[in-house]
């Protein structure tokens, strides 16, 4: 089980140097268990080459098999776990935005329901290796197609202008599409959006928006913000005018520190999914909270313009 662990780590990083870093050993100890490990099959593992490490076309073939593997033996440790106690943890991987603006604010009703859970939020949106990242459940705004996952719809999506209600009765009042030539854009550069999320531009150029002149008005113009949660926040803040998605101002919306000016929404081909490995999905902590993340995503769509 040792070479095969050292072999597992030394074959995703492509370093005997990295795999020691990770299981916390020397790179000697490394390539004694790859030897012990190419002496027990009678073949080697790696092509050692001048500029690094490749694997034998027998050993790539071999790795996503084990790594699911030591998937299920992590899986399987931890429902043994679970069952000489009363307490769980589950780690969630979540988009930052989507944690701050939507996830977060509802958190504490999970915790409530099940207070022997205790989760690790981590914001971040780099692709999950669930086996070596010790990640248990991810939500991710996309098109749902995840290898070798199992997959499940949360919400779909719409892209919704917002603004902070003082807005509306300012001076100049926003009242029509043609007075958001008066009113600094906010754009959101989050790099989650996707092609499929229109910019100013392109929503300006769909609603056929023009001022008062008749002459379109320039979407380019205005701040960018690299998350739409900043976006979002300057909203708030009165800055402008942000097009943002509906999920991550239903909280603002809700407390009155946003509104939507124009009834006017655009859908998108993504959505919001819960995912995580098969293996994964006979933890209680983790059955609990999909369960809980299902229910919350049902009540934030029926108020989904």
């Amino acid at each position: 089980m040792n070479s095969l662990r050292a072999y597992e780590a030394a074959a995703r990083h492509l370093s005997f140097t990295k795999a020691a870093d990770e299981l916390n050993v020397t790179p000697g100890a490394i390539s004694q268990q790859i030897r012990t490990l190419e002496d027990f099959i009678g073949a080697p593992v790696f092509k050692r080459q001048k500029r690094g490490l490749l694997l034998t076309d027998e050993a790539q073939a071999s790795l996503p098999i084990m790594r699911d593997g030591f998937d299920k033996l992590a899986t399987a440790a931890s429902l043994l776990a679970a069952s000489g106690a009363n307490t769980g943890q589950i780690t969630i991987s979540v988009a930052p935005s989507f944690a701050s603006k939507w996830l977060v604010p509802r958190l504490d009703g999970f915790q409530t329901a099940n207070p022997d859970v205790d989760v690790y939020v981590h914001a971040d949106m780099a692709i999950v290796d669930f086996a070596a990242d010790n990640v248990d459940v991810a939500i991710r705004y996309g098109a749902g197609q995840y290898e070798g996952m199992t997959t499940k719809l949360l919400m779909e999506e719409r892209i919704i202008p917002v603004c902070s209600p003082s807005l509306i009765r300012g001076e100049p009042p926003l009242k029509s599409l043609s007075d958001l030539a008066h009113h600094m854009l906010l754009h959101d550069g989050s790099p989650d959006n996707g092609e499929n999320c229109p910019t100013w531009a392109m929503w300006l150029r769909a609603a056929g928006a023009f001022d008062a002149t008749g002459n379109p008005i320039d979407g380019a113009r205005g701040p960018r913000f690299s998350q739409s949660s900043l976006a979002i926040e300057a909203a708030v803040a009165g800055k402008g005018v942000a097009l943002t998605k509906y999920a991550l101002a239903l909280a603002d919306l809700e407390a009155a520190r946003l509104v939507i000016p124009f009834d006017l929404s655009t859908p998108t081909n993504f959505a919001y999914h819960v995912v995580f490995p098969p293996a994964k999905a006979s933890l209680p902590q983790v059955k609990a909270f999909v369960e809980w993340l299902q229910a919350q995503a049902a009540e934030s769509s029926d108020t989904q313009p």
